[in-house]
């Protein structure tokens, strides 16, 4: 009996998972576009190894770029052995849950008391829905629902030099009056000529049309250049009398300077991010059940828990590596050695390699962030501000503060009090958590009101720069062209580098699977070749 295209694509999906099913659709000119964006990837095969004996692999971390590396090679019949320091998978990829407890490197040491099935994500919060990531939850059966990026009901919130200082700003109020300003400017300029020479008199026409629309602008006053494509507000920003058996009372907009002065609009390039924008996913239960699928399909025995690493090195038949654990100092050996740690971390570890490598893992630049979990025994948000999932921004130290994507109309729930990167985040950082809890209601309560502070029944916060086995959130590069990062892409004898850092995609776990999947091909090719 023939075979079907859907039989074949069935087979392929069962034997090399999602992304490569992925690619083989498109070969067959089946897959949609989204798809053939997919980085490329061959995985290996078990019958690539087939009369060269097995190889062995030791991973360093086992965050999500060590775990993408030992599933992948695991598949094709590799030995592979992970090690890590901590006690559970993820690496940054760390959801806090009730009785979790951490210790940072200011001795700092907190205890989560969130309520069953509550929990706060760390590190990752959210997926972009063209990742890699979502493919491998797909593979892996890790559960998706919504995360909620973007929401009309947030708030922005803007101090300085202008009359929206100090002042919660509703998302629909800020991208009605930013659009429909600048709809009004641009119509009245087209209107009077001033883009004469780039616009035909259709274009003109067509322009305008769509200022109308996006903008919700006035139509053209004869005679009355000022009066024509008045921008007044309208209900698409909110109303004062929300309507039901009358009209309604629209809110009136803000005034173009203070909208101006405030750049309340400039946060919504935020939402056109090619990893930002709609629709966003989570994974259900917390973002380590990406780690955990990854774990269970590996093999829990692969994976060394508490193997704190105190040096690598390339040996004449291949790698070795010490580390120590509750048992004292052992020395693992391997063919090959894939280091999925951060490079400035891997750095400080006794090693071989050259000096120009060394400098190359320093050469990295280290970000911080911070976040608070807090776990409120009224739903507030939803209650008092209608508010379901989304992010409030703010120019304070609070940077973003996110409602939490799930569990509406419970009793209670965890919302992220703050989200902050750089001077912010060093600041909370320096704090002791208590310190942290007290500092972020008080800046809350500014936005939110006295309801903030009520009901407060359990914080966590992190600090990654005081992160044990992380030291910050995560590393950018000055330069791509210096020669430290190509450096790096290239393995040294037998040790490979992996994480989101070597990839273009940083901060993401897309980054560290990008980067983990090419490690992969590159050392099995060298493998085959042999």
């Amino acid at each position: 009996m023939p075979q079907t295209r859907r039989d074949f694509l069935k087979q392929v999906g069962i034997a090399g998972g999602a992304g490569v099913m992925l690619q083989s659709m498109g070969a067959l000119g089946l897959s949609p576009a989204a798809a053939a964006d997919r980085p490329p990837f061959t995985p290996p095969k078990p019958d690539d190894l087939r009369g060269r004996g097995t190889k062995s692999v030791v991973i360093l971390g086992a965050g999500i770029a060590g775990l993408t590396a030992a599933y992948e090679l695991g598949k094709a019949g590799y030995r592979c052995t992970v090690l890590e320091a901590r006690d559970r998978p993820g690496g940054r990829s760390w959801t806090i849950r009730k009785g979790t407890k951490e210790t940072d490197l200011a001795g700092n040491t907190q205890t989560a008391g969130f309520s069953a099935g509550q929990y706060m994500n760390a590190g990752p919060g959210r997926l972009p829905q063209h990742h890699l990531t979502v493919d491998y939850c797909r593979e892996l059966g890790v559960e998706l629902e919504t995360f909620v990026n973007a929401n009309a009901e947030g708030y922005l919130y803007r101090v300085g030099n202008h009359g929206l200082s100090g002042q919660p700003v509703r998302h629909r109020a800020a991208k009605a009056d930013t659009f429909g300003y600048i709809s009004e400017l641009l119509a009245k300029a087209t209107d009077q000529g001033a883009l004469d020479t780039y616009l035909s008199a259709s274009d003109k026409d067509a322009l305008i049309a769509l200022l109308r629309s996006v903008g919700s602008i006035g139509p053209k006053v004869a005679g009355d250049p000022a009066a024509s494509y008045r921008y007044t507000g309208g209900g698409r920003r909110g109303y004062e009398v929300e309507p039901g058996v009358t009209a309604g009372t629209p809110l009136p907009p803000y005034a173009l300077s203070d909208v101006l002065a405030s750049g309340i609009g400039q946060y919504f390039s935020f939402e056109l991010g090619w990893d930002q924008a709609m629709q966003m996913l989570q994974p259900v239960g917390g973002m380590d059940q990406i780690a955990y699928a990854f774990e269970r399909a590996i093999g829990r025995g692969k994976i060394r828990y508490g193997t704190e690493v105190v040096a690598y090195r390339n040996t004449s038949q291949g790698v070795e590596v010490d580390y120590r654990t509750n048992g004292g100092q052992r020395t693992v050996d391997a063919d090959f050695l894939v280091c999925a740690l951060p490079p400035h971390i891997a750095a400080k570890i006794t090693s071989n390699l050259p000096a120009e490598v060394v400098t190359a893992l320093r050469s990295a630049t280290v970000t911080n962030a911070g976040k608070i979990g807090i776990e409120y025994g009224r739903r507030w948000w939803e209650l008092d501000h209608g508010i379901y999932g989304g992010i409030t921004n703010a120019n304070n130290e609070l940077g973003n503060m996110w409602y939490p994507s799930s569990g509406f109309h419970g009793k209670r729930g965890v919302m992220i009090g703050y989200y902050n990167t750089g001077a912010s985040a060093n600041t909370y950082g320096a704090l002791t958590p208590q310190q942290r809890l007290v500092k972020a209601l008080e800046q809350g309560a500014q936005i939110h009101g006295p309801a903030y502070t009520r009901d407060v029944r359990a914080a966590f916060s992190t600090d990654w720069a005081t992160n044990r086995y992380s030291e910050g959130a995560w590393v950018g590069w000055r330069s791509r062209t210096d020669g430290n990062y190509d450096r790096l892409l290239a393995p040294t004898g037998n040790i490979y580098f992996a994480g989101d850092h070597m990839s273009y995609t940083i901060a993401w776990q897309h980054g560290a699977i990008v980067s983990a999947r090419a490690v992969v091909e590159s050392l099995h090719q060298r493998v085959t070749a042999a």
